[in-house]
């Protein structure tokens, strides 16, 4: 979708904000729009008489919930009566308010050298110390304290490359924070309060599955770096994908207004639990537009174990690549609707091959959650976590049955096998490593390619002037097929009058040829 109709904003204070005008159908379609202009012709109806604000009778909601249907469950309820309406967030504000912080992060950011640094004549006008200062960057987040003893809870992109990071609550009180555990791909961060000796107020995490459309919510943060604000909407919908740039597209949606600054900020049930982490809005002006993106609750939690752990957050190594189910395969499989998760590759000797699963299968529930897609699929398996087993329901042949899939952690086979490329060739200046389950986690790529994959590329080297980016994987050199750094470090030793190479970049095949 264009920017100039809607875009997906992570929601910390440096995110840019694109002007775009109203627009309507009319708009779009040619059409003009209704008027006292355009329709003098057409009398007006007359306004509806306003409906009384007296709430009905018994007898009168007796005789209206057979043709309504109740549609509600065990303990459920709407308001009934004026004082009803009237009743106040209040007292669950003051008991989860005080465990929200405003995140601020700091960065330095190198500023570049004056071409006349160093010349004794021009370096006195132009070359001066100052600006090789470098320039602090800073951006402006929101936080949910978890743990009493000062682990909280952010967004990634808030933190992101900060050389510094405080807190700051409500009432005036800043601490400094070190990072315990980032993650770009989940897009979460926990920073644990330095040099506190003191308990902190920490909301409880709540079970995000147990959330159903239409849940009271409320969103606490610091939008625009004004202060600590509450605002209160329902949950929209659930298991949104395809929302940001993070590996895991499962949110959940809430109309509760969310704007830049709230990220990292909490998003809290009914009864004052934490049920997600305010991440995203969808939005034309850069505020809020009603749609907001939050990582639930059970992510939350998952990321925390892993940071109390000292470990690293890991996604469950399966050992097979996925695609969604369209309409046309649906059709073709005998499913009533397109979900499910299309199995079209299974490594040899991975987790998936071990469970059974083939080509061709599509998985349809993780224990009793249904999958309605790859995304859905592997939020399921990384809550699960790894040194677990989960049972997938995979409709095989028109048939389903039950596979046992157990969960581990990806593995480092072959070994990186590091090598920085050098000498009269175009991938000098370029880092290499064997590409692995592992690698290609820390990397942000499907964890079934193999080869050698571009770890990092020097600045004005020969690699990066023919265009190596790192997550490159190079696939063959001079006509001979690249399976592992052994082998291409003795092509590379060979003489060639030219070179012929091919890269897999994003699953796009590239050749170049240098003379």
């Amino acid at each position: 979708m264009s920017a100039a109709v809607a875009a997906i904003l992570l929601c910390t204070l440096t995110v840019p904000m694109q002007d775009a005008r109203a627009w309507s159908l009319g708009d779009l379609f040619g059409g003009q729009s209704q008027s006292d202009e355009t329709s003098p012709a057409e009398p007006r109806p007359a306004p509806a008489a306003p409906l009384p604000s007296v709430p009905p009778s018994q007898s009168q909601a007796e005789e209206l919930a057979p043709r309504l249907g109740s549609g509600l469950g065990e303990g459920e309820r709407v308001p009934e009566s004026r004082g009803e309406i009237s009743l106040t967030f209040a007292p669950l504000i003051r008991r989860s308010a005080p465990s929200v912080v405003n995140v601020y992060a700091a960065r330095a950011v190198p500023q570049s050298r004056s071409p006349f640094a160093g010349d004794p004549f021009f370096g006195q006008f132009f070359g001066g110390p100052r600006e090789r200062e470098p320039r602090m960057e800073s951006s402006l987040g929101s936080g949910v304290i978890v743990d009493p003893s000062g682990l909280v809870v952010t967004n990634n992109h808030v933190v992101a490359d900060a050389d510094e990071v405080k807190i700051a609550f409500a009432d005036g009180r800043e601490f400094e924070t070190s990072v315990l555990l980032k993650d770009e791909n989940v897009d979460l961060a926990v920073l644990k309060i330095d040099g506190a000796d003191t308990t902190f107020p920490a909301l409880p995490i709540a079970d995000s599955d147990g959330l159903e459309i239409g849940d009271l919510v409320l969103a606490i943060g610091n939008p625009f770096g004004i202060g600590q604000t509450v605002t209160n909407g329902i949950i929209s919908a659930l298991a949104r994908t395809h929302v940001s740039r993070g590996d895991f597209g499962f949110f959940i949606q809430t109309d509760a207004a969310i704007n830049p600054g709230n990220s990292g900020g909490a998003l809290i049930d009914m009864k004052g639990s934490l049920v997600g982490v305010n991440t995203a809005i969808f939005s034309r002006s850069g505020g809020s537009n009603g749609i907001g993106f939050a990582i639930p609750s059970n992510m939350v939690s998952s990321f925390v174990r892993a940071a109390k752990a000292g470990g690293r957050f890991e996604r469950p190594y399966v050992g097979a690549s996925f695609s969604p189910v369209t309409p046309d395969i649906a059709e073709a499989l005998g499913l009533g609707r397109p979900a499910g998760a299309l199995v079209h590759a299974v490594a040899e000797g991975s987790p998936a091959a071990e469970a059974g699963l083939e080509v061709g299968d599509v998985v349809l529930k993780v224990g009793s959650f249904t999958v309605n897609d790859p995304d859905g699929l592997g939020y399921r398996l990384a809550t699960t976590g790894i040194g677990h087993t989960v049972d997938l329901t995979v409709l095989r042949n028109e048939s389903q049955t039950t596979l046992s899939l157990p969960l581990m952690a990806a593995p480092e086979e072959p070994t990186r096998d590091e090598e920085r490329v050098e000498g009269r060739n175009p991938f000098s200046g370029a880092t290499v490593w064997n590409l692995s389950p592992r690698v290609a986690e820390d990397l942000g790529m499907p964890l079934e390619k193999r080869g050698v994959v571009v770890a990092d590329v020097e600045p004005r080297s020969l690699a990066a002037r023919f265009g190596l980016r790192p997550r490159d994987v190079i696939t063959e050199v001079n006509g001979n097929a690249v399976e592992d750094v052994a082998r291409l470090k003795d092509i590379l030793s060979e003489r060639w009058d030219g070179w012929d190479f091919e890269i897999d970049r994003g699953g796009r095949r590239l050749v170049q040829r240098v003379r």
